[in-house]
């Protein structure tokens, strides 16, 4: 589970956005229930209903609260190989090279990094038939892609409180 961690900054601050420990535990019960009920989450942080109602709504408001998912396990739903891969760009055309990679199915996380390559991709498909299409066929054929590299996972874990 995530957990979220006090104060960055002396003042308070996180990102621009003043977290008390009562928004941290609400985001801690939210991230684990995100269906839970205000009543519910009054009364395990011991605070009233109108309180945690206007917390939520300002956390959504400035953006911490994004949304709410499902959470949904890949493999039951078909999805059955995943894979990292990583990819070197030319350097004056990694928007455009982000854009189409938004648009894969498939797909799942973009991260820019830094070190030895550019970008890494979290993807999930079927089987590996689906895998080589997309990497061999939609990925490498990709004006402003220079390479690639597949790291097949062969078991995921996710850690939980």
């Amino acid at each position: 589970m995530v957990q979220f961690p006090g104060p960055a900054h002396p003042t308070g601050e996180t990102g621009g956005h003043v977290l008390d420990e009562t928004d941290r535990r609400i985001l801690t019960e939210l991230a684990r229930d995100g269906r839970m009920s205000m009543r519910t989450l009054a009364e395990k942080l011991h605070i009233s209903r109108a309180n945690a109602y206007s917390r939520v709504a300002r956390l959504q408001e400035t953006g911490v609260i994004r949304g709410y998912h499902a959470d949904v396990d890949p493999v039951a739903a078909g999805l059955t190989t995943a894979a990292y891969v990583t990819l070197n760009l030319q350097q004056a055309n990694w928007r455009e090279v982000l854009g189409r990679l938004h648009a894969l199915p498939g797909v799942v996380h973009i991260g820019l990094v830094g070190g030895d390559f550019d970008v890494i991709l979290l993807v999930r498909v079927a089987d590996n038939t689906e895998l080589r299409h997309l990497v061999l066929d939609e990925i490498q054929g990709m004006p402003g892609v220079n390479s690639t590299r597949t790291l097949l996972l062969f078991e995921e874990s996710t850690p939980r409180t």
